[in-house]
């Protein structure tokens, strides 16, 4: 038995289309209404990385300020976006652990 993946940017207008599996049709199971982005997971991640990295930017911004005495940015705001960046790469940092595991243990699996 030949097991062969084709990834869906190298699907040409003559190539064969990949079978579908079973319930994995538009209109089956329970996420029958939601329609998958164009960017996919891809672009989600992409995205939540812009994300924190603008967050980690608008905490060093306020902690600039702050230091140099700007009476507008007060430290309960700084520490704040302080956190809320921290969390947010932390929250990356996990999602790409736990992605780096999963393709681990996909290139372990013997066929």
């Amino acid at each position: 038995m030949e097991l062969r993946l084709t990834p869906p940017t190298t699907v040409g207008v003559g190539a064969p289309r990949p079978a579908r599996l079973p319930g994995l049709e538009a209109g089956a199971g329970a996420a029958a209404g939601a329609v998958p982005e164009a960017g996919g997971f891809g672009q989600a991640f992409k995205t939540a990385l812009h994300n924190v990295s603008a967050a980690q930017d608008r905490a060093g911004r306020l902690q600039t300020e702050f230091q140099l005495g700007n009476p507008n940015v007060s430290l309960e705001q700084t520490m704040l976006a302080m956190q809320k960046s921290q969390i947010g790469f932390q929250a990356a940092l996990h999602v790409r652990n736990r992605m780096m595991q999963a393709y681990t243990d996909v290139m372990n699996m013997q066929v």
